[in-house]
């Protein structure tokens, strides 16, 4: 039976609301997939009686003996304890706590292939209090799954982007951007689009790093050193892929429709864009590694957690992405 873990991230934020509204709704046993928590129990009683949410909790021992979703149920495998169930502050010492519970559901997914690893929002900010090299959830399934490369995407009916570098400072991406690291992320996401997304020919278009793609040069030649090369070989291997384009035009309704997906050269040239037009409605997913993970698309929204407010709309979308490409 297909199932999917759900690792809630930062038991301060709204990660675990999320789980507790969805397991009162109609979706809980429409999605007609089990779904298992990854937490402590008592995060989930405690978040659970804050927004006056009835629900039981089931503790199972293993992914495999878990049942159907019922409403009002939520199923639970218990790794370690949440030392402060609290929530709109961050606590340090809930660090590793977050760490046991990812790491767990990534080694499930790597094991049991009918498993699919559905991510809550983490707090960056916390986690490398506890483990100091430590940058995303996409960094640290590569690591843990061994991949030689790994690609971020975010997708939503409206568009799907790639990242080439994700969660790096600003000026250090010129010096990451290299021929090979183009042709590698690239090969993944042509790749990945026709294998988990059935896109029969997926078309391409990669963004330049420079305004205006480089301008033949004069505005940096990054694109006529690296990308323009990258993208003369990926041709040659019939991929298709476009020569860089000027981001500040990638965007036109009539380019979105003539495109699968789009590569970015950094994390914030083009998730402004996803989430303007899909903001809550899109998925995080990892391509390149030999699990399914999906996640939300925002994070951990401490101002709103235990309130009730929480949009379970993104957390909707990531499973039903997991779901679809098991």
């Amino acid at each position: 039976m297909k199932r999917i873990v759900y690792s809630p991230g930062e038991p301060s934020g709204i990660g675990p609301d999320l789980i507790i509204q969805l397991c009162n709704s109609p979706f809980w046993k429409e999605i007609s997939i089990p779904i298992i928590c990854l937490t402590d129990p008592k995060l989930i009683e405690d978040r659970s009686k804050t927004l006056n949410k009835k629900i039981k909790i089931k503790i199972i021992d293993a992914v495999e003996n878990s049942n159907p979703n019922k409403k009002g149920i939520l199923q639970i495998i218990s790794i370690s304890k949440c030392s402060n169930t609290g929530y709109g502050k961050l606590y340090k010492s809930n660090a590793s706590y977050v760490l046991d519970n990812l790491n767990y559901g990534i080694n499930e997914a790597i094991n049991k292939k009918n498993v699919a690893l559905v991510t809550g929002p983490i707090s960056k900010e916390n986690v490398i209090s506890f483990k100091s090299n430590f940058s995303g959830h996409t960094e640290h399934i590569q690591k843990l799954t061994k991949s030689e490369d790994v690609l971020m995407v975010l997708g939503s009916s409206a568009l799907k982007v790639a990242i080439a570098t994700t969660h790096v400072p600003l000026k250090k991406v010129p010096k990451l951007i290299t021929k090979e690291l183009i042709i590698n992320k690239v090969t993944i996401l042509n790749n990945e689009l026709k294998k988990k997304f059935k896109v029969k020919n997926p078309r391409i278009k990669l963004l330049g790093l420079n305004p205006h793609a480089g301008e033949g040069g004069k505005i940096g030649d990054e694109e006529k050193n690296i990308l323009i090369p990258a993208v003369k070989e990926l041709r040659k291997k019939k991929i298709n892929v476009s020569m860089p384009m000027s981001a500040d035009t990638a965007f036109t309704k009539k380019l979105l429709k003539e495109t699968d997906a789009y590569l970015g050269m950094y994390h914030d040239q083009v998730l402004p864009v996803l989430k303007a037009l899909s903001f809550g409605n899109s998925v995080n997913i990892t391509l390149g590694v030999p699990i399914i993970r999906t996640s939300v698309d925002h994070g951990v929204a401490l101002d709103i957690a235990g309130s009730g407010r929480a949009d379970t709309s993104s957390l909707k979308e990531a499973i039903r992405t997991a779901k679809k490409i098991i």
